[in-house]
């Protein structure tokens, strides 16, 4: 007795929720979802990882802005710098270019040949920034249509549950309806965080550019007036002088 009182006073079981949509799709629907979940994956861990090494690339930047141009030299400036940096990499370049165009009988051959081997590191830089963004582009176009293949296939299923009923009673359509709706809503919902990391993304690489653009410019300058030529730098903050003390008082006779 106490157990059919508790048994009508619990509350009725959901037949249509997000796993009772699925195992009604069935391999369809695992499968559709499984898809959307290796893309949302995918996109974050892009959108992360590239956003730490965009922000690790304008870090080093301040710091070049900083102190770089200090240096005497281009090579004591390099000395300074991360290893394996963006930054690094085009004043290595730079210089690996100035010891090989001596070879260069034509004052102009020498100066495309640097201004060429810089523009060909800026391109490797921008190359390895652009690294998977067009994973993020293709699931921004794409995961809405696979949603929409879930959709598609969720109303059929509605629509064969009619016609076997015979009637369209909401216990023959929810899950099916239930389903479709579902998918739509994973698709938009994987698209969406893919295409704003997308742009968000391409915009900072922009910046990053053009901000490589204008120190491979500078390190061309230097090297083709021997050292001459520098970006103005701040000057460095003076140390504090240390305050003076108070003169003795003379001593009394």
């Amino acid at each position: 007795m106490l157990i059919e009182i508790l048994a009508a006073g619990a509350a009725p079981q959901n037949k249509f929720g997000f796993m009772e949509a699925l195992q009604t799709g069935g391999f369809i629907s695992y499968a559709t979802v499984s898809i959307l979940g290796i893309m949302s994956f995918g996109s974050f861990f892009i959108l992360f990882s590239k956003w730490f090494e965009q922000g690790k690339i304008m870090r080093q930047g301040r710091e070049i802005r900083a102190s770089f141009w200090r240096a005497a030299t281009l090579k004591e400036g390099a000395a300074k710098l991360e290893k394996n940096s963006a930054w690094r990499q085009l004043v290595d370049d730079g210089l690996a270019a100035e010891e090989q165009h001596g070879k260069m009988t034509d004052a102009m051959e020498a100066h495309d040949w640097l201004h060429g081997t810089l523009a060909r590191s800026e391109a490797s830089i921008n190359a390895r920034l652009a690294s998977g963004l067009p994973f993020l582009a293709t699931v921004g176009a794409t995961a809405p249509f696979i949603g929409l293949f879930g959709t598609v296939v969720g109303i059929y299923r509605a629509l064969i549950a009619i016609g076997l009923a015979g009637s369209a009673s909401i216990d023959k359509v929810a899950g099916p309806v239930g389903e479709a709706l579902i998918m739509t809503a994973l698709g938009l919902l994987v698209a969406v965080p893919a295409v704003l990391a997308y742009n968000y993304l391409q915009s900072r690489n922009k910046r990053i550019a053009e901000q490589l653009q204008g120190f491979a410019t500078d390190v061309l300058a230097n090297i083709n007036s021997k050292g001459a030529v520098k970006p103005a730098v701040a000057a460095a903050p003076a140390a504090k002088a240390a305050p003076a003390k108070p003169a003795a008082a003379p001593a009394k006779p």
